[in-house]
């Protein structure tokens, strides 16, 4: 089994930041694709950034300028980094990583923009 448990999140003022963490555990290879995914309703969970095995990042169109991706200190950690945040980012955010061809998420880490 794989395990990915975040950490961060919470009430963020609009313009605020926040960073969020996720570390994979389990039967994992030392190091695979992790990203972020959002929930913007309820059937559409929409790309923040991923990163993969090389360090390729790929961010979606929304999240540019605002959102980095980036593994921690070990390789099995990935690290989203948010600025200048709007209400509009308001949603759970995901933890993703494939294991080898399969897909594994997080329990998701709720993050709200509001004064």
């Amino acid at each position: 089994q794989v395990q990915l448990v975040e950490s961060g999140g919470g009430l963020v003022q609009p313009g605020g930041s926040v960073t969020l963490a996720c570390t994979a555990s389990g039967r994992i290879a030392s190091i695979a694709p992790m990203g972020w995914y959002r929930q913007i309703s309820e059937n559409t969970r929409e790309l923040v950034a991923v990163i993969t095995t090389s360090g390729w990042t790929n961010v979606a169109t929304f999240a540019k300028d605002r959102f980095t991706v980036s593994r921690g200190i070990t390789k099995n950690t990935v690290l989203l980094h948010g600025n200048s945040l709007k209400p509009e980012d308001t949603a759970v955010y995901y933890c993703w990583r494939n294991e080898n061809g399969t897909e594994h998420w997080g329990q998701g880490t709720q993050v709200t923009v509001s004064s």
